[in-house]
């Protein structure tokens, strides 16, 4: 399954998709990308003399690269319409803001994929490098 593939089968669309790549994806982890778009409705009341991405945004971010892109990859052809990724927990803990125009990069390492549950270490860097937020993601898939 190509990194495109992918994508395609994630079941978000604008303007509650958050995946604009996926650099590397293997059995034990994924890499991808957003760039946040400064017309976002969110910005426009998070904070009003300075946007400031939501640390639910960030977290859902996170989710939709490190969990439910690797998910799909791991079920692969199993994937289908009737397939769903559910998040069961999250503790995440944000270090950084996230402004409008930036683009940032989450890397997801798996701890473990058993019983229908995937649990994922995960961070989030933006441009500079600079780790903004990182945590511990799982999800069932039902």
């Amino acid at each position: 399954m190509t990194k495109e593939e992918i994508i395609s089968k994630l079941p978000y669309s604008k303007p509650f998709l958050f995946v604009d790549e996926l650099l590397h994806i293997d059995e034990n982890g994924v890499e991808g990308t957003y760039t946040f778009d400064e017309n976002l409705d969110f910005y426009k009341g998070h904070f009003k003399e300075k946007p400031v991405t939501p640390g639910v945004i960030l977290t859902e971010v996170m989710a939709q690269i490190g969990l439910v892109c690797l998910g799909i990859f791991l079920l692969n052809n199993e994937f289908n319409i009737n397939t769903s990724i559910a998040l069961s927990s999250t503790d995440i803990e944000f270090l950084k803001p996230v402004f409008p125009r930036e683009k940032v990069t989450v890397i997801s390492e798996k701890i473990y994929f058993r019983f229908g549950k995937l649990k994922c270490k995960v961070k989030t860097i933006n441009e500079s490098g600079e780790e903004v937020c990182s945590g511990i993601i799982a999800g069932v898939l039902i």
